[in-house]
């Protein structure tokens, strides 16, 4: 026998309509998500491209500079947890070369 699990019990929500509207913007998170996470791989591929270019021009792979930059433009928008953001993203677009 499978239980059924209803809306209410899958969002937590203790009517219908609010389960309606946690489960509607739901799926705006996940579609916000899944083109986050593309942009994400799209800068990984252009700091690929400009980490391959500093080093074959005889530089080095990280330029600290602009990760400040970088770090300072996501606190600035985002606070202080966008600078943490901001580490986990420099992260993951730097070294892939």
């Amino acid at each position: 026998m499978t239980a059924t699990i209803t809306p209410t019990e899958k969002t937590g929500a203790r009517t219908d309509e609010a389960a309606a509207l946690i489960g509607d913007a739901r799926e705006r998170i996940d579609a916000l998500d899944d083109r986050i996470i593309g942009l994400i791989q799209e800068r990984t591929a252009v700091s690929a491209v400009i980490q391959e270019s500093r080093i074959g021009s005889g530089g080095r792979r990280v330029n600290l500079a602009r990760e400040m930059e970088v770090l300072g433009h996501y606190r600035d928008a985002l606070g202080k947890p966008g600078t943490a953001l901001a580490m986990t993203m420099l992260e993951l677009c730097r070294g892939r070369i």
